[in-house]
């Protein structure tokens, strides 16, 4: 089980990473033109991870990863989320749940802006297609 709970572990952190590594390769791709920063798919699943993660912390349920996590670890759900119990081990610092909360809404906002503001294409052109 602590393999299966380790591979839950690592997809996790993928999925962090796409969240937060997207909203700054799509900065980045947009500032350098790459077509592939406005891509539609790309940036619905985007907006779509972090949208179902802020939702999740606002109406205060636990994310089904972390609880599948511990419960193959321990046999129970533990009381941290995942981002919470990472930031806290690695930084030292144990902050409440509502400051994640906050931090999670606010980066959802963020890619909503960025959404307006980099507007993804509905369909990609054959000179982006060479990109």
């Amino acid at each position: 089980m602590n393999s299966l709970a380790n591979t839950i572990l690592v997809l996790h952190a993928l999925i962090v990473l796409f969240i937060v590594g997207g909203l700054i390769a799509i900065w980045a791709g947009a500032a350098f033109g790459c077509a592939w920063a406005r891509n539609r798919v790309f940036r619905i699943a985007h907006i779509v991870a972090i949208g179902i993660v802020a939702t999740l912390a606002v109406v205060e349920l636990p994310c089904p990863l972390t609880v599948l996590e511990d419960r193959l670890r321990t046999g129970q759900s533990g009381t941290q989320g995942f981002i919470q119990r990472w930031v806290g081990a690695f930084l030292y610092f144990d902050f409440p749940a509502w400051v994640f909360t906050l931090a999670y809404v606010a980066f959802f906002l963020a890619v909503v802006v960025t959404w307006r503001g980099i507007p993804p294409r509905r369909t990609i052109q054959n000179d982006e297609r060479a990109r």
